[in-house]
């Protein structure tokens, strides 16, 4: 998902690093979330904005 936003020309990623983010706090934890958690995956949030153009 990271590669296919990044290609959009009219989003904009709101990370400074690395491309994801830490869940943010208004985004409840699912029970899909919690599971994989428990089983020690890796849960990586993506936050993409609609790029302001400036012509």
């Amino acid at each position: 998902m990271l590669v296919v936003l990044s290609a959009q020309p009219d989003l904009c990623n709101t990370s400074l690093q690395q491309g994801f983010v830490s869940r943010p706090d208004y985004r409840l934890l699912t029970k899909f979330e919690q599971r994989g958690l428990r089983l020690g995956h890796g849960v990586w949030d993506l936050i993409f904005t609609k790029r302001c153009h400036d012509n």
